[in-house]
Formats: C-alpha cells, structure tokens, sequence
C-alpha cells in the first residue's frame, strides 16, 4: 500500500522509517539539522511545500519535508498498513 506524504507524492507504507514532527525538534538538536543538510548534499532531500515544514518523512530512497502534520502522517501510514493483506 502507498501513503500520500504531501501534494502528489505517494510511498510505499513499508518504505518510511520515521516520521519527525519538526515542530517539536528545538534547533539546537544539530542531529536532525545535520542529517537534513547531509541529505540535501546528497540530492536526497525534496521539499514538496513552500510553505512552514512540519514534518521529516525519512524513506528507505529519499528523505522529504511536508507541510502535513505529523500525527495526519503517522494515520495515514498506519490507515495503509492496516489494509495490507497478508497471503
């Protein structure tokens, strides 16, 4: 199943591995600036708002800044694995 992450972005629900609520990290946490700075040099980053980031979506491919809060990202997600069906 995919999770739409902002505008027409969708993942595989399988492929995030965090969802950071930016809006809580205080900036003197370099650990999360550091890791958004070392995956834009590494063209890894995309930004899919102009408007104020809330949140980081970490995937196994990318990493991307949205303007959807954390908690509407964290329902989705489980929303699309709860409807994967296992044979």
């Amino acid at each position: 199943m995919y999770v739409n992450i902002g505008g027409d972005i969708f993942v595989p629900a399988g492929s995030v591995s965090a969802i950071v609520n930016l809006e809580t990290v205080l900036p003197s946490r370099r650990d999360v600036t550091d890791l958004i700075e070392a995956e834009d040099e590494n063209n890894r980053l995309q930004y899919l708002t102009e408007d104020i980031p809330r949140t980081l979506i970490l995937t196994d491919s990318r990493s991307y800044i949205s303007s959807i809060s954390s908690s509407v990202l964290q329902r989705r997600l489980e929303n699309s694995l709860s409807n994967t069906v296992n044979y």
